[in-house]
């Protein structure tokens, strides 16, 4: 058993990070004893079953300061008795000379009172996101002199300035990212700190379909081409693209759209597709646990995912329901934006079009709803491609050997 290891997460559980909590699980059923911080409570309807199965401790930090007033102080006054308090203290200032704003004081708030309520059996730090959880996990990692360690994922990667994230990955024991795209770009800023560890499946969460899909070929108005897409309605996931590329296709044309996933944006989407007419053809499912996003893509004929970059730089890293939607042998069509070419080879286990176009994408969506054949032949390659170089094996292994537990192999012994 190795050495209890304090996970920062900006909140916990979430229906959008099925990747963090399957990481977590399997980690745990390594022998890794773990406790969870998370910056905020959760807000989602419901839960994936794996969320369930964690049996690490979650304590949930002081969203916002003001709110735990009594918390807070008292966590400051333990703070600064703290070896490496006014080291912590030091670092954050030079940070609010640079981004004078009230996150980085709630950050700075959230790991006093971090490193005051650490039990002493917590032997490391680690973040999940090189933004706002690895400001909590350094700030308290220094106060308490513990060794502290990040995942860089893709938001945080893209939005968070360089300044920032070459300090914090100098000052990390170790640090890891889960695209070839966001390693090398980490590595320009940090060379030799930052592995590759793909988050892959758990793929006994995700057998495949049992029936086989049906040759709908958008000719018969009573049995449309089922199109999904699972996603926040966020800028970077291209829904708006999506929306105009829809528009677009022939009118004799038969399909209709199934959209899972919560995000800020539905009011406007939803509002975007009744001007173009295609309220009908729509279904918005909102926010799903994880049964009824696999239900959805067996029943579903294509998966689409136009992602894009937003105007503040974030984008997806690689979208982790791509994966999912390609283990149930589904055909995916997707764009060229940061890592998704690690998983889909063009026209080969899936097709790819450029972000924010809508007539290549519509193009696309036309020629696969028109070919069942083309479908099942890339749903079929998509599916072997997961089975052979996504599984999840690989990176826990690697993530079990850097927080010092021993081979899987072993550790069943």
């Amino acid at each position: 058993m190795g050495e209890t290891v304090a996970i920062v997460l900006k909140g916990f559980p979430r229906l959008s990070e099925t990747f963090i909590a399957q990481e977590i699980h399997a980690l745990e059923r390594r022998g890794l004893p773990l406790r969870l911080y998370s910056l905020r409570h959760p807000t989602d309807p419901a839960v994936h079953p794996v969320h369930e199965e964690i049996a690490a401790p979650v304590t949930y930090l002081p969203e916002y300061l003001k709110d735990a007033p009594r918390r807070v102080l008292r966590g400051w006054a333990r703070a600064r008795r703290l070896p490496g308090y006014r080291a912590a203290r030091d670092t954050f200032l030079r940070d609010l000379r640079r981004d004078r704003t009230p996150n980085r004081l709630r950050r700075f708030g959230q790991a006093c009172v971090l490193a005051a309520e650490l039990p002493a059996d917590v032997g490391r730090i680690y973040a999940h996101f090189l933004h706002t959880p690895a400001s909590v996990a350094r700030y308290a990692a220094v106060m308490t002199g513990l060794p502290w360690c990040v995942s860089a994922h893709a938001k945080d990667i893209w939005t968070t300035p360089a300044w920032e994230k070459r300090e914090k990955l100098a000052a990390a024991d170790w640090a890891v990212t889960c695209t070839a795209a966001g390693r090398d770009h980490l590595a320009g800023l940090a060379p030799g700190k930052v592995d590759l560890v793909y988050h892959g499946l758990d793929l006994a969460r995700f057998p495949a379909p049992s029936t086989p899909r049906p040759h709908r070929d958008g000719a018969d108005p009573a049995d449309p081409v089922v199109l999904v897409s699972v996603g926040r309605a966020v800028e970077k996931k291209g829904y708006d693209d999506l929306l105009d590329a829809l528009a677009r296709l022939p009118a004799d044309l038969h399909w209709r759209f199934v959209h899972i996933g919560g995000g800020a944006l539905g009011p406007a989407l939803r509002a975007k597709a009744e001007r173009l007419g295609l309220a009908e053809r729509i279904d918005w499912q909102g926010a799903q646990p994880q049964a009824q996003v696999l239900d959805a893509c067996r029943r579903a004929d294509l998966f689409v995912l136009a992602s894009r970059v937003a105007a503040d730089g974030d984008r997806d890293g690689l979208p982790n329901v791509l994966m999912e939607a390609q283990s149930q042998g589904i055909a995916c069509i997707s764009t060229t934006v940061s890592a998704i070419p690690e998983l889909i080879e063009a026209d080969v286990t899936g097709v790819l079009v450029p972000p924010q176009d809508p007539a290549a994408l519509a193009a696309a969506l036309e020629r696969l709803i028109r070919a069942p054949e083309d479908r099942l032949r890339l749903g079929a390659a998509g599916q072997r491609r997961v089975h052979d170089r996504f599984s999840m094996t690989a990176g826990i292994d690697l993530l079990a050997a850097r927080f010092g537990l021993p081979p899987a192999a072993v550790a069943a012994q």
